[in-house]
C-alpha cells in the first residue's frame, strides 16, 4: 500500500499541498479532482518520486513500475510514433496498443505530421505498452472527441486490470467508466 502521511509541499512559499494524507491499495483506482492550483499533478510527481515533500514521508512506492502520461504529450520529435513507443515497450505490444487506439495507419509518421489528438493517443500508447505495477494519467484524455475518449478509457480499463491507477482528470465519468474512487483535492 501507498501511504502519503501528513505531507506538505510547496514551490517557494506558495503552499500546494498541507498536512495532505492519502492511501493507495494495489489494484485500487483513484481519480484526483479538484480545481487548476490545488494539488492534482503535484500529488502524482510526489508518487512518482519527481518530487520530494517538505514534510511528511509516501511510503510504499520503492520499486514499483510506473508508467506515466503527462499533461503534455512529450514525444521526441524526430522518432516516428512507434519508435517512441518502442523506447519503452517491446514492439509486437507496441504495435498492437497504437492499432487499438486507431494509430495503425500513423505508425510511421513523425509527431510533427500528427494531429493533436493522434499525438495524445501516442503518449497514451506509450504508457499502456510499457509493462507497468502502477499507471499515472494526468489529464490524458484532454482533446480528444468522445469516441476515442471511450475506446481510450475502454483500453484503460482493460489493459490496466488488477494494476493500480491514479488519473487527474475535470470529467467525473472517466471515474465512472474506470470504476475509480474519486478524491477531492
Amino acid at each position: 500500500m501507498i501511504r502519503f502521511d501528513g505531507v506538505t509541499f510547496g514551490y517557494r512559499r506558495k503552499p500546494i499541498l498541507e498536512d495532505f494524507s492519502l492511501e493507495i491499495r494495489p489494484g485500487e483506482r483513484i481519480c484526483l479532482f479538484g480545481p487548476s492550483g490545488r494539488g492534482k499533478t503535484t500529488v502524482l510527481r510526489l508518487l512518482m518520486g519527481l518530487e520530494k515533500p517538505r514534510r511528511g514521508q509516501i511510503t510504499g512506492a520503492e520499486g514499483l513500475r510506473f508508467s506515466a502520461v503527462f499533461q503534455e504529450d512529450r514525444l521526441i520529435p524526430g522518432k516516428t510514433v512507434l519508435e517512441n513507443v518502442t523506447l519503452f515497450a517491446e514492439e509486437s505490444a507496441a504495435r498492437s496498443v497504437l492499432e487499438r487506439l486507431g494509430l495503425g495507419e500513423v505508425l510511421d509518421s513523425l509527431p510533427g505530421e500528427l494531429s493533436g489528438g493522434q499525438r495524445r493517443r501516442a503518449a497514451l500508447g506509450r504508457a499502456l505498452a510499457h509493462p507497468f505495477d502502477m499507471l499515472v494519467l494526468d489529464e490524458a484524455l484532454t482533446g480528444l472527441d468522445e469516441a476515442a475518449v471511450e475506446n481510450c478509457l475502454a483500453l484503460i480499463d482493460e489493459i490496466a486490470r488488477g494494476k493500480t491507477v491514479v488519473m487527474v482528470t475535470h470529467d467525473r465519468a472517466h471515474a465512472r467508466a474506470l470504476h475509480a474512487a474519486v478524491v477531492e483535492l
